[in-house]
């Protein structure tokens, strides 16, 4: 079951807000703010929790705030576990809930007459930077079981595959979505441009742009906008942890929320028609 169409839409976006750095009591200062805002629903961008906590913060979210929750999962929700895991866990939390709807597995989704969602997690696909001669070494590579102990190629093409997984998903629901709305709302963890990648005001360099963006949904991304210059898009992420807008064409752009951990914060909050 998904957010019944309406005319407006009150919702509110959050990313990176690793809830496992916080103590009960802050957690429910937190949800309490998000109640507080009275939204239609919630956005959430990734990095809920580690692979053992972010099924439990979802439930917890979901009982708190009794709206729709759409979310992505983020590189540290998979932390001390694999990838497979945590979707299987997902997949099977979201089946016994009405109010939780992870986008990744998800057609699109109409928030509005004229604005609709789609979203995956994205992978930092290693396509944009120069990963050949990076020295970044995330915890990514020992905390996640199908990325531990691969060789650097071993890693690059476990990481491209990723991404591709994520533009396949986009290739697959953006006509539906473009079809029906106006507006589409895009929700994905990872940067999908450099120019979303944004650190401490500026742009990621070339040693962490390669993990800190996923060009292989970038390229999806724009070119259904090129295609479609009557329409628009807006693409919410994170994971940089730095704040930024970008305009990338004149009908899609990006905002790239910040983040400090054990301070989750709404980013922002939409009004939609």
């Amino acid at each position: 079951m998904i957010l019944d169409v309406r005319m407006k839409m009150k919702a509110i976006w959050l990313n990176d807000i690793h809830l496992e750095f916080l103590g009960n009591p802050e957690i429910e200062s937190f949800v309490r703010s998000l109640a507080d805002e009275k939204a239609d629903g919630v956005l959430i961008a990734g990095d809920i929790g580690q692979a053992h906590t972010v099924s439990t913060y979802l439930s917890r979210l979901q009982h708190a705030l009794a709206v729709p929750i759409y979310f992505v999962l983020g590189n540290h929700d998979f932390y001390h576990g694999s990838i497979a895991g945590v979707r299987s866990a997902i997949t099977d939390l979201v089946h016994q809930s009405s109010n939780l709807h992870w986008l990744s597995e998800s057609g699109a989704v109409p928030l509005t007459t004229t604005t609709c969602l789609v979203g995956h997690d994205g992978w930092g696909d290693g396509r944009l930077g120069d990963f050949e001669h990076s020295d970044v070494q995330l915890n990514d590579f020992r905390l996640i079981a199908e990325l531990a102990g691969l060789c650097r190629a071993g890693l690059l093409q476990r990481v491209t595959q990723l991404g591709d997984e994520a533009a396949e998903h986009f290739k697959s629901v953006l006509p539906d979505a473009l079809q029906s709305a106006e507006h589409v709302v895009v929700l994905t963890h990872v940067p999908p441009f450099k120019e979303a990648s944004w650190y401490d005001g500026r742009y990621c360099d070339p040693d962490w742009l390669p993990f800190f963006s996923c060009k292989a949904v970038g390229d999806v991304l724009a070119e259904a906008m090129r295609n479609h210059p009557d329409k628009r898009m807006t693409v919410l992420c994170g994971h940089t942890h730095g704040r930024g807008r970008s305009e990338i064409l004149p009908n899609l752009v990006t905002f790239t929320g910040p983040a400090e951990y054990g301070r989750p914060a709404i980013q922002k909050v939409f009004e939609w028609d």
